[in-house]
């Protein structure tokens, strides 16, 4: 029997609060489809309406979506792990989160070794977000390898 959607993401936010605010901001954002997917988002009429979309428009919304990250359920979720933050520290920790994760994506070149090319790339955008921890890094590389396999 699967555990419960409250129980799937008290897991990812348990989880979450054993990092520091920005690492634990990655760690959720990283982990946004599961938790949008346990949360029954999309809802039917959202992808009703997403399936209409023009390619432009679809990445209208991809911008959007992620240039307002701190506006919508990920702040609740790293609001919920890390009860004692300032508000303003959690959006700006989403905010960086996202950001660093667009500079993992943007230096991505496949030149060479598949596995070099991930490390080069996080390498060049952990040179621009140096305030992870290196257990984040990794994690990183591992979104990166994932997405471009």
């Amino acid at each position: 029997m699967e555990p419960s959607a409250e129980a799937q993401i008290a897991t990812f936010i348990a989880s979450a609060a054993k990092q520091p605010l920005l690492d634990a901001a990655f760690e959720l954002w990283r982990r946004r489809t599961q938790l949008d997917s346990v949360e029954g988002r999309p809802t039917a009429e959202e992808v009703r309406v997403n399936r209409t979309l023009t390619p432009e428009q679809i990445s209208a919304k991809y911008r959007w979506d992620r240039g307002h990250a701190h506006e919508g359920p990920m702040f609740d979720y790293l609001k919920r792990a890390h009860l004692r933050a300032d508000d303003d520290a959690i959006r700006q920790a989403i905010i960086t989160a996202v950001r660093f994760e667009d500079a993992t994506f943007t230096h991505f070149s496949w030149d060479g070794d598949f596995w070099d090319c991930v490390v080069r790339a996080v390498a060049k955008a952990s040179a621009q977000y140096p305030d992870f921890l290196e257990t984040t890094y990794r994690d990183a590389r591992n979104n990166v390898a994932y997405y471009y396999k």
